[in-house]
């Protein structure tokens, strides 16, 4: 998800990372902090002075922020869900979930964690803040804690609203969960709601921006925007998961796939095959036996005026563990390898024996179908 994190620590057996846009907001805060907040609440000092508040401001929310993350992923590893790491971005923090949570029990106490240490920062630096007014009135980390405490009440308030992915949508989720016994349509009801929160704030962000606060309204839209693609995004991977339950290759693939021998030319492959057959993707199989596999970038490889020229043994690709899978390997693995390697087709493979074949458009055309049999009434094969 964050290619470009960067870890800077490891605390408790988790990776601590830090993605480069997190850099553009920790900026935006130091500056809104030394120019505004400061100045307003701490008056009389210099600007080197509000810089120094600003950065301390920052670097405590930044630990805030990752004490907030921490406490999602302890309490997640002690209910048996595995944890990549955590990562801050742009729009804070995630700790990113290796697999979803069991239970509803589960799902709640994960969720409900964040917030929770966000309103025991928030007390914590509310009280260490009444003692600095108390024992040294004009002391001038006193507006720190002032601000620390309330950045993370607001954190923790925030983080409750019921639209993924902040916390309280995965509270709503277990919720829903917990009540209707069904993953698939809890998380069809809590992204539902969570894009109808998305478009409030896009459209409360639009009217905003003229209202003469164009950077508070252009914030709003994009946290819309990131809200409406994270719910989604949700739905859609619970969509996968309920899908591909207990498939394997074998149980989505195309038996008996079109095949072509290494002797046809890649004129007569593009005329023959690829374009009747509407195929972008073929074995390549003589006598019975597989050879390997030839798709249309090979095609690309050659210039057109040598295609004629050219038999498709050239170019094709021989079986190998990037284009070719086995029939027991399951579906939800196949998709992520999808993910990771960016191929799109394979050949199905059992001990040099074609299978058949299997592609990105097999399973999105499985999900698609199961969810068209879901709305038309019957739950389908995975509920």
């Amino acid at each position: 998800m964050f290619s470009n994190a960067v870890r800077i620590a490891r605390l408790q057996g988790f990776d601590i990372k830090v993605d480069p846009s997190w850099l553009l907001i920790a900026a935006l805060i130091t500056w809104s902090l030394a120019t505004q907040f400061f100045p307003m609440s701490y008056p009389g000092a210099g600007q080197a002075v509000y810089l120094l508040l600003a950065v301390l401001a920052m670097l405590g929310f930044f630990a805030s922020l990752i004490l907030h993350e921490m406490s999602h992923s302890v309490v997640a590893r002690r209910f048996g869900v595995e944890i990549k790491g955590i990562t801050l971005f742009i729009f804070g923090g995630v700790a990113e979930l290796g697999s979803e949570p069991k239970t509803a029990v589960s799902e709640f106490w994960i969720a409900i964690a964040g917030p929770l240490m966000s309103f025991a920062l928030a007390f914590g630096f509310w009280l260490l803040a009444q003692i600095g007014w108390a024992l040294v009135p004009g002391g001038a980390l006193n507006p720190v804690l002032g601000y620390l405490a309330l950045i993370n009440l607001v954190l923790a308030v925030f983080n409750l609203v019921p639209a993924f992915p902040l916390d309280g949508g995965r509270i709503l989720r277990a919720w829903l969960w917990s009540r209707s016994r069904d993953l698939l349509a809890a998380t069809r009801t809590a992204t539902r709601i969570s894009s109808y929160f998305a478009y409030a704030l896009i459209l409360y962000g639009l009217l905003g921006l003229f209202s003469g606060n164009p950077v508070a309204a252009l914030w709003q839209v994009l946290i819309g925007v990131f809200v409406l693609s994270a719910a989604k995004g949700t739905y859609a991977h619970q969509l996968q998961t309920a899908a591909f339950k207990g498939k394997t290759v074998a149980d989505l693939m195309t038996r008996d796939p079109v095949t072509v021998g290494p002797e046809i030319s890649l004129q007569a492959l593009a005329n023959q095959v690829l374009l009747p057959e509407r195929k972008s993707f073929v074995p390549v199989v003589q006598q019975g036996v597989l050879l390997g596999c030839t798709d249309t970038q090979d095609l690309a490889r050659v210039p057109q005026e040598r295609w004629a020229q050219t038999p498709v043994e050239e170019v094709y690709q021989p079986p190998d563990g990037s284009n070719s899978v086995a029939p027991q390997m399951q579906a939800d693995a196949l998709m992520r390898k999808i993910s990771e390697t960016g191929r799109r087709k394979f050949l199905v493979t059992d001990k040099g024996r074609l299978l058949g074949v299997i592609t990105l458009t097999d399973l999105t055309g499985y999900i698609a179908l199961l969810q068209e049999v879901r709305r038309m009434g019957g739950k389908g094969e995975n509920t």
